[in-house]
């Protein structure tokens, strides 16, 4: 049974239906549903438009229907007749024709009549007209196709309670602050300009040099794990992706091949085949087992573009992918040691709290998955021991596994407790046997290996987005594209203040010497708007005394420090990720 929350928002979903259709006579309604913290309603108003601006006097219009206690009432019709109520409402015939059977459900809420299958609150009595908001409006396709017309859809909030929205409200402002597009202008971390193409994020050099700290200390971490690094081209044959199934199941997400020599290629759309192709460069033994490889391999998948979104959302991105062949007698060790690694990263990337998904086989529907009995048994086995092992509780999703193996899905709660989707561990009882990967048993029999996908970070895109939205551009020190700014009060300052860049350089501290005309307050308030953990100010009596003045972000001036103390501090700090 639906939450009373859900019902109250479905609910509010037809009332901002109603007070649209008063608002606005003749539009034409899609569809109205309770969503994450609130509801939308899409609605086609032919040749007029709203905006924003609007919403008020439609909140307004709202919370007068809400006043008026109208009832919710459902009934069952025959579709003749629903066709007759609705005849003047494109949208609503268009799902009538779609849905099962001769009848459907209706609900009628004072005049106001709306094709829904509920549920609803009974009357609006059970609605608290200062617990709601309109926030946005927004374009959206019919049914999600960029083929169907584009209608206007409009967001609100819904909460039991006033200080439950106003709690939310709050949240949001939050969330804009740290959202990653505009941080990422701000902090001059990433571009998207519409001549190089959408979805495809151009990294400045403060973004790349974030990106090439995460990949250095992922891919040490990974061959410190017993990892091969192997590196594979962007491009692969027709024959490949035929062989991978690729060209059969997921064509529509694949870039349109190229042709070369009268040969078809393809911008990769996964690493894997051609990781499986490297393992069959050579013939292996079971003694050879297991085969850890590592890539940080950029693919390209073709995503719609009304769905594209910063770093989140791209056609172009890089993962860090692995993949694992191992005996069946080495599953279980393998599964733990992936786990063990994910917990590991995340943590060093400052993420304590995570939610796992364990996805398994429909029991009642083993025919459409692959894989016998005894390899689903013995990779559910390895991967809920795997979880225990690194202190995790998990949701079992029955039936929610993909056909060729079940997998667990590692989502991590940012500062603000938004889940993010980000690692995937998954077994495949298919891809090697499509390309004949084998081994060789002590016995002399050819045997096919288990295979794991595990891509820890998942796409670096994502996670790089995810990172500036949970530090909010506030990088911890190891991570800080620029470590130090070096500020000299005057010119005079500038040949001592040269000396500290190179003995710092010669430490791996990121710098930057600011010697420009500004005033000493201006590049103070610069600094602590490009969010530099630590300023270095130098004037006559740091120089005389060969110290420096350190500024610490948030915390201020911390006094003078011989550089030597400084560089120690530094060390520590980025040694230990604090």
């Amino acid at each position: 049974m639906a939450k009373k929350i859900e019902k109250i928002r479905h609910s509010l979903a037809h009332i901002l239906a109603m007070s649209v259709q008063e608002l606005y006579p003749g539009v034409k309604f899609g569809i109205g549903p309770a969503i994450e913290n609130g509801f939308y309603y899409d609605f086609d108003f032919g040749k007029a438009s709203i905006s924003e601006k609007d919403l008020k006097k439609i909140e307004v219009r709202m919370r007068k229907l809400i006043q008026g206690e109208i009832k919710f009432k459902k009934k069952r019709i025959s579709k003749k007749e629903a066709q007759k109520i609705f005849k003047d409402q494109p949208y609503k015939l268009d799902l009538i024709k779609e849905l099962p059977g001769k009848t459907v459900s209706i609900y009628q809420s004072g005049e106001f009549i709306d094709l829904c299958k509920g549920p609803h609150v009974k009357s609006t009595k059970e609605i608290n007209p200062d617990a709601f908001k309109l926030t946005k409006v927004a374009g959206a396709y019919w049914k999600g196709d960029e083929n169907k017309p584009m209608l206007t859809r409009i967001y609100g909030l819904a909460f039991s309670t006033k200080k439950e929205l106003d709690d939310y409200l709050k949240k949001l402002t939050e969330i804009e602050k740290r959202d990653h597009r505009k941080l990422g202008k701000e902090l001059e971390l990433f571009t998207i300009n519409e001549d190089v193409g959408q979805g495809l994020p151009l990294w400045l050099p403060k973004g790349a040099m974030l990106r090439q700290i995460m990949e250095d200390f992922v891919l040490k971490t990974y061959l410190k794990e017993g990892y091969q690094l192997v590196k594979t081209p962007h491009i692969g044959s027709e024959k490949l992706f035929t062989i991978s199934g690729h060209l059969k199941h997921y064509k529509d997400d694949m870039y349109a091949p190229i042709e070369i020599d009268d040969e078809k290629y393809y911008l990769k759309p996964m690493n894997c085949p051609f990781h499986l192709m490297i393992y069959k460069a050579s013939p292996k033994s079971y003694r050879d087992l297991p085969i850890r490889y590592t890539e940080l391999g950029t693919v390209y998948r073709y995503e719609r573009s009304g769905t594209l979104s910063g770093l989140t959302r791209v056609r172009g991105f890089t993962q860090d992918d692995g993949h694992i062949l191992c005996r069946p007698d080495q599953l279980e060790e393998e599964i733990k040691r992936a786990i063990k690694l994910t917990k590991y990263i995340f943590q060093s990337f400052g993420f304590k709290k995570f939610k796992i998904e364990l996805s398994v086989r429909d029991p009642r529907k083993k025919k459409k998955y692959l894989g016998s009995d005894s390899d689903w048994q013995k990779a559910e086995k390895a991967l809920i021991k795997g979880i225990k092992a690194a202190g995790w509780s998990y949701r079992r999703a029955e039936g929610e596994a993909v056909f060729y193996g079940p997998k667990i899905d590692v989502k991590v709660e940012d500062v603000l407790g938004r889940p993010w989707q980000i690692s995937t561990i998954q077994l495949d009882f298919n891809l090697p046997k499509r390309f004949e990967i084998i081994y060789t048993d002590k016995d002399g029999k050819k045997k096919y290996p288990f295979m794991i996908h595990r891509a820890l970070l998942g796409s670096l895109e994502r996670f790089s987005g995810l990172l500036i939205e949970h530090y909010a551009g506030d990088f911890p020190l190891w991570l800080a594209p620029v470590q130090v700014w070096i500020i000299p009060i005057s010119s005079k300052q500038l040949a001592y203040s040269k000396k500290i860049v190179k003995q710092l350089k010669e430490n791996d501290i990121r710098l930057e010497l600011k010697h420009g005309n500004e005033t000493l307050a201006k590049k103070i308030r610069q600094g602590e708007l490009q969010k530099i953990p630590y300023l270095l100010i130098i004037g006559e009596k740091e120089v005389k005394n060969k110290k420096i003045r350190v500024r610490e972000r948030k915390k201020g001036d911390l006094g003078f420090y011989s550089l030597e103390k400084f560089i120690k501090i530094l060390k520590e700090k980025i040694k230990n990720k604090k």
